[in-house]
């Protein structure tokens, strides 16, 4: 099975192939936001793939023009919710978007600010 291994926190986990970014990135905890509960209709699941992009699935047009919204959009930005993985291992980074997303979804994860 492959891994897809989430940037900057390391977080590794193995799925089967069809696996969308956004569940591995779910069931991994990683701090991938995904406000529209993946139904690409925002951007908070923006990802950068590293590495392995060639084994994942095509982008479609829906997904580029939700990727027209985010912020710091690059070659390898992809939608975790659109993004399937392949038969290969992939490495992504999630976004600052994503990361902002994910703690305003859940305050309580927020690290504790430094008086």
């Amino acid at each position: 099975m492959p891994k897809v291994t989430f940037l900057p926190a390391g977080i590794v986990i193995e799925v089967v192939p069809g696996t969308t970014l956004l569940e591995a990135g779910l069931r991994a905890h990683a701090q991938l936001g995904h406000a529209c509960g993946g139904k690409c209709a925002c951007s908070t699941c923006h990802l950068y793939v590293r590495a392995g992009g060639d084994s994942l699935s095509e982008s479609r047009d829906n997904e580029q023009d939700v990727l027209d919204k985010a912020f710091d959009v690059r070659p390898a930005s992809r939608l975790g919710c659109q993004t399937h993985v392949g038969i290969a291992d992939v490495v992504v980074e999630v976004s600052r978007e994503s990361v902002k997303a994910y703690l305003d979804e859940h305050p309580e994860e927020r690290p504790a600010s430094v008086p």
